[in-house]
């Protein structure tokens, strides 16, 4: 089957922000003490991190990384995990049932973030908490010294201030299963009442506020407007929220869920649209997209687990494991956020580590990559520049989440510098190869520099510690340049990534 594209130089959606690749980290399973930290592990440095992990994370270039929650934060004293190690509380965690040992807290993460070639995205309490914890918070971490909050972070063994520029005011609040669930109005005035007070601080700052959780809650998009209502001039991004899950295994079904999330961003950016409007402001606010990834494989494990009430410490929660078919999904997801980089500003694969994320480790023992860490890794370093505009005529068919989908998931970026010129495609078609037809207009000079894909036999294939290269990517060479044209055939059900210089 054929599927004709057009690419012009000069026609741009938008330049990238390079936080659309950034991470998350939370106080849940094992993404932090089995994750990141694990001293006496072979591989641990003298702060307990992982080398093997570190190595695995930089290399993915993930600007920001979220912290600590994610659900875990709506109950979390940030006070807890500061001062000598021995003399941190445990406490229960509320959101999954969990102990924290409280041992790494925002001065080790902070740590770790240097490390992994990262910065900090932080989160503070308001389901629990509120504006005075969340000012304490940001004092402590940001001011120089000479004050009670700075002066203990000081005494605690970190002299220089953190500098996080970047926070979120809160975790779904508008889910029932939160604590500290509100509704929209009583959520908008506390994030707006804390964001004046988070900028009486610094006016710098860049502030995220709650969205919803997910397109299927009923009080979607009403919240959004609601929200946006009270805090529109105080904040810079509103969260969005979503997982993808393939339960009744229908492969093209699965596929298909990345329109849905094309339509959620569309949808919240005519509520922007609509506030900005009624504000009369000259602001917009941008979608910070801070958790998402495909979670579905271990819900049944997890029940399991939560059902035996006795309060683990970093138990086995939430480890996904990916297999090739995700590689399809995650594939179209990223290229739905380059695609709509007009809106989406700052993007958070959820999570990093463990806990349904692209790396996996064992106690003591190796890490390894999912099979989702090879299309986030490209996105990462490849889709960072100009999303460009393309126009697509190709075969389509229909599902129960929309109707002609196409079987060609494409999107393309011009580089930072101008040199190169980026295709990302996933072809859905189960059985029949795309004869990929691309007019180049603009590019007169493009030459293939590198074509690489990803295609199994079994959509089900998965990496382990024990066979860590089951699905990966490997070169190819069918994408040629002919007559101002890049032409390539995509195999079936396959991830492709085709580079040119231009």
């Amino acid at each position: 089957m054929k599927t004709n594209v057009v690419v012009h130089r000069d026609f741009r959606i938008a330049t990238i922000d390079s936080r659309l690749y950034s991470s998350f980290l939370e106080h849940l399973g094992r993404a932090i003490y089995g994750g990141i930290y694990e001293p006496g592990h072979p591989t641990a440095d003298e702060d307990g991190f992982r080398q093997d992990v570190l190595d695995l994370v930089r290399e993915l270039d993930t600007p920001y990384c979220r912290y600590p929650g994610g659900n875990f934060v709506s109950a979390y004293n940030w006070e807890d995990g500061v001062g000598p190690r021995a003399e941190r509380p445990v406490r229960l965690d509320l959101a999954w049932r969990t102990r924290e040992a409280n041992q790494i807290g925002v001065n080790e993460f902070v740590d770790w973030c240097k490390k992994a070639n990262t910065k900090p995205m932080l989160a503070v309490n308001l389901g629990s908490r509120g504006l005075d914890a969340a000012r304490n918070f940001l004092e402590y971490c940001n001011h120089p010294g000479g004050t009670y909050w700075s002066d203990l972070r000081r005494k605690h063994g970190w002299s220089n201030p953190h500098d996080v520029k970047l926070w979120c005011l809160g975790n779904e609040m508008d889910g029932p299963w939160q604590v500290g669930h509100k509704s929209a109005y009583e959520y908008g005035r506390l994030a707006d009442e804390t964001a004046k007070a988070m900028r009486g601080f610094d006016k710098s700052l860049e502030l995220v506020v709650c969205g919803s959780s997910n397109s299927d809650m009923k009080t979607y998009p009403e919240w959004e407007a609601q929200v946006l209502e009270q805090c529109y001039d105080s904040a810079d991004h509103i969260s969005l929220h979503m997982y993808f899950a393939n339960r009744e295994k229908n492969t093209l079904n699965y596929l298909a869920r990345a329109t849905k999330l094309d339509r959620y961003i569309t949808t919240i950016g005519g509520v922007i649209d609509y506030i900005k409007a009624k504000k009369r402001s000259k602001k917009t606010i941008g979608i910070s997209f801070d958790e998402w990834n495909v979670w579905y494989h271990s819900n049944q494990q997890d029940k399991e687990i939560l059902a035996r009430d006795e309060w683990p410490d970093a138990p086995h929660l939430l480890e996904d494991i990916y297999n090739f078919e995700d590689v399809l999904q995650v594939g179209g997801i990223l290229n739905t956020f380059i695609r709509r980089s007009d809106r989406v500003r700052i993007a958070c694969i959820a999570q990093l580590v463990n806990v349904i994320a692209p790396i996996m480790t064992e106690d003591g023992g190796a890490a390894w990559r999912q099979t989702i860490y090879y299309p986030f890794y490209y996105a990462s370093r490849y889709g960072r520049g100009s999303a460009l505009q393309l126009v697509v005529d190709g075969p389509t068919y229909d599902s129960d989440e929309e109707n002609d989908v196409p079987y060609l998931d494409v999107s393309a970026v011009h580089s930072e510098d101008g040199k190169t010129l980026t295709f990302f495609a996933v072809n859905r078609h189960p059985s029949t190869a795309l004869d990929l037809d691309v007019r180049l207009e603009g590019f007169g000079n493009a030459r293939v520099v590198e074509q690489v894909e990803m295609t199994h036999g079994d959509l089900e294939a998965v990496n382990t510690a024990a066979r860590p290269k089951t699905v990966v990517p490997v070169n190819a060479e069918s994408a040629k340049i002919e007559d101002g044209r890049l032409r390539a055939a995509l195999k079936p059900f396959s991830y492709n990534v085709i580079r040119l210089s231009v």
